[in-house]
């Protein structure tokens, strides 16, 4: 009988352990805007209102990132991005 109660107590919590916090994603992704430029067009990454980085794609060569410097009003050249939004699902019932 302990068994039984010890296993009905178990099997009604279990609701409460698998539910999960999901951030929106709408706050999470980045807006993008395209401008483009006689010889190149950029692409402004900003999350929740702010900058975090430039891709620049110019006719002749290869694409390059600007990321703001920290503590300051100018950038950095990169050649990859520096953006990272995780996506993946850990664990899921």
């Amino acid at each position: 009988m302990l068994k039984k109660l010890t296993l009905a107590a178990v099997l009604a919590l279990a609701p409460l352990a698998q539910a999960e916090v999901v951030d929106d994603p709408a706050l999470t992704e980045p807006e993008i805007t395209i401008t483009h430029d006689g010889d190149s067009t950029y692409y402004e990454y900003t999350v929740n209102g702010q900058l975090k980085e430039i891709k620049v794609v110019p006719k002749v060569g290869k694409p390059y990132y600007l990321v703001p410097a920290e503590g300051s009003q100018k950038f950095i050249r990169v050649e990859e991005s520096q953006l990272l939004i995780p996506k993946w699902v850990i664990f899921r019932w």
